[in-house]
């Protein structure tokens, strides 16, 4: 089975948001469901970041992985144990 995944590493075949409001940050071009409510440039900060600033592929081709970026943008609804979890996950994920 393929899985999309995303600039970030997340993968997006397991998100419940995944083509229902999200149709993944490649093709929103970072301007997520979430982004376009809470960030001020209406984008993702990790797709802004390496998409568009630094033009990879997706975080992974970033020698500074994880950044401060990711450990800032936390989901609110997740432990703190959750978020560093996550963070490894996908950082496996991009290497």
């Amino acid at each position: 089975m393929n899985q999309t995944l995303s600039a970030c590493g997340l993968l997006c075949d397991k998100c419940n948001y995944f083509n229902n409001d999200c149709e993944g940050c490649y093709n929103v071009k970072g301007s997520t469901f979430w982004a376009k409510e809470i960030m001020p440039d209406k984008i993702c900060p990790l797709y802004k970041c390496s998409i568009i600033d630094r033009k990879y592929i997706n975080c992974g081709q970033c020698p500074e992985l994880p950044c401060k970026i990711f450990a800032d943008l936390k989901d609110p609804n997740i432990s703190d144990e959750q978020h560093i979890k996550s963070i490894n996950e996908r950082v496996s994920r991009l290497k």
